[in-house]
C-alpha cells in the first residue's frame, strides 16, 4: 500500500463551463483535459495545480441530458484548498459573485483562519490561510 497515491476526486457538475471557469479563473487551477464521450452523452474536464502524474486533481462530470441540478445530499463535505492571503482571496472572490457561506475568520475552536466559498453547483469549498 505504499506505493497507493490519491489520483482525483470527482464531481458532477451541471453547468460545466461555469465550473470550469469557477475553478480555472477564479481559483487558478488549469485545465488539463477535456473529454467528450459522445455514446456516454457525459463529459470529463479535469482542473488541477499541477500535472496529474505528480499531483490530486479534480474530475468535472457533466451529464449532458441532466435537466436541473444535483440534489448535493448530506454526505458530502467539502475540498480545501491553501491560500496565502485568505481576506484579499475572499474580497476578491466576492467581487465576482461568489457565495461566501462562512467569511474568513479564526476556526471557532483553534486559530487556523478559514472561510467557506461554493461553487456554481453549491458544492463547499474550504480556504485555509497559508503563509
Amino acid at each position: 500500500m505504499a506505493n497507493f497515491r490519491m489520483l482525483h476526486t470527482m464531481l458532477r457538475v451541471y453547468d460545466l463551463d461555469k465550473s470550469s471557469d469557477f475553478y480555472t479563473r477564479l481559483l487558478g487551477m488549469k485545465l488539463l483535459r477535456r473529454t467528450d464521450f459522445e455514446g456516454g452523452r457525459f463529459t470529463l474536464a479535469f482542473v488541477g495545480y499541477g500535472e496529474e502524474s505528480d499531483h490530486t486533481v479534480l474530475e468535472l462530470t457533466h451529464n449532458w441530458d441532466q435537466k436541473e441540478p444535483y440534489d448535493l445530499g448530506n454526505a458530502y463535505g467539502h475540498i480545501a484548498l491553501g491560500v496565502p492571503d485568505i481576506y484579499a482571496t475572499c474580497k476578491d472572490l466576492e467581487s465576482e459573485g461568489v457565495k461566501i457561506p462562512r467569511p474568513p475568520g479564526p476556526m471557532k475552536h483553534g486559530t487556523t483562519v478559514i472561510a467557506f466559498i461554493e461553487d456554481p453547483d453549491g458544492y463547499k469549498v474550504e480556504l485555509i490561510e497559508r503563509s
